[in-house]
């Protein structure tokens, strides 16, 4: 195998301070420190964009929750580098003293936030990244996930390849952490089943050239393909499958980020491929209709899964200070406050696990003419196992 190569980033990290463009509530309120660590330039800013949008709104819609509570925003711009995260994190901790820290998008970032966070006062809410690791052998009281966990979305899609009477399943994806934990989330449920894995493919990180694999599945004919990629991976992939002629002929799975944001740079080729997500932009729960249409007004588009996992980041944060009426002082309150807190989501209402990830829904969709149609609950109320946590 090829060794993963580490994202390039684009430019120096920039410090934006938005205590004057806060959410106030009241002049007299104390003041509440967010810093949101988050990509906003390179390969994902959309993503941390998006999350940052969804968490502002969240808090300016539950303003009356905060007791007069003034907001300050800290972003720093992670640019997707692991390199950078021990230094900003402990910016935002012993700089800024900020008592929460929201983020990041990428895994590997994650874990040099969590290693500098871990065992401290201030909370960290993860809205992105899905690294087993960081409710697993590296969970912390303090650290919370808004998002999910690697396994989640593809644990269940075994059992519904199972179902479907999928018997032997090729898997390809990226060699790196949310690439092999997929994988091996999807082959756990499918083995034990009775389903083999016929191959298994990892490709160095962010490698887009797939036309030998897709051909090598064509000869292989396994009953079915499970993969893992996401943006343009996940766009190349998809096309590069429909031109070799298997659209149709070897159903295709995967993780959801498969057709999450990708659909309308893949068009007709994704027609049929079925994912498991613990969203969907027309999933039937009433607080989706209502934040989708917020979303809307507030800044010009509709949102996506980034944007509400960033909302429900946000949520946490109204919720638990609606709660200890405004007062955040005590810090395994807050703890204990959130742990304890149901969050009404667009993806519909979710708690945290005892490692503090989302028990929730994963959702088998569908592409039909262009959309991720829900087809059935995959598993309901899924909570990761969380191995190797030890609170």
């Amino acid at each position: 195998m090829s060794r993963i190569k580490t994202l390039a980033g684009a430019v120096l990290a920039t410090t934006l301070t938005a205590g004057l463009s806060t959410t106030t509530v009241a002049a007299a309120g104390e003041t509440v420190k967010v810093g949101l660590m988050l990509p906003f330039s390179g390969i994902y800013a959309q993503l941390g964009e998006a999350g940052r949008d969804g968490l502002k709104l969240a808090l300016k819609e539950h303003a009356e929750q905060l007791h007069g509570t003034k907001i300050e925003y800290i972003e720093l711009d992670t640019e997707a580098k692991p390199s950078r995260a021990p230094e900003l994190a402990s910016s935002l901790l012993n700089q800024h003293e900020a008592d929460f820290v929201i983020g990041p998008v990428h895994s590997g970032v994650a874990m040099g936030m969590i290693k500098m966070l871990r065992g401290k006062d201030t909370i960290m809410i993860i809205p992105n990244a899905g690294s087993a690791a960081a409710t697993g052998p590296l969970c912390s009281p303090n650290v919370f996930r808004t998002s999910f966990s690697s396994w989640q979305p593809s644990y269940p899609m075994g059992k519904v390849a199972l179902e479907k009477g999928y018997k032997k399943v090729y898997a390809i994806s990226w060699n790196y952490g949310m690439g092999r934990e997929s994988l091996d989330a999807f082959a756990e449920s499918f083995e034990a089943g009775g389903g083999e894995i016929v191959e298994k493919v990892l490709l160095p990180f962010p490698s887009t050239n797939f036309q030998s694999h897709v051909s090598d599945i064509a000869d292989e004919n396994p009953d079915a393909v499970f993969t893992f990629f996401a943006g343009g991976g996940a766009i190349k992939f998809v096309k590069d499958y429909d031109a070799m002629g298997l659209r149709g002929k070897i159903p295709l799975l995967g993780s959801g980020f498969l057709t999450e944001g990708t659909l309308q740079a893949q068009g007709e080729a994704a027609e049929g491929v079925m994912t498991g997500l613990h969203y969907a932009e027309q999933l039937d729960v009433p607080k989706n209709q209502a934040f989708r249409e917020a979303f809307n007004t507030e800044y010009g588009h509709y949102p996506d899964i980034y944007a509400v996992q960033g909302y429900d980041a946000g949520q946490a944060i109204a919720n638990t200070i609606g709660e200890l009426n405004g007062d955040i002082s005590d810090k395994k309150a807050v703890i204990s406050t959130m742990e304890k807190l149901t969050i009404d989501s667009p993806r519909g209402e979710f708690t945290f696990s005892r490692a503090h990830n989302p028990i929730q829904n994963i959702y088998l969709r569908e592409v039909k003419d262009g959309v991720n149609v829900v087809q059935s609950v995959a598993a309901a109320a899924l909570e990761d196992p969380a191995r190797g946590c030890k609170l």
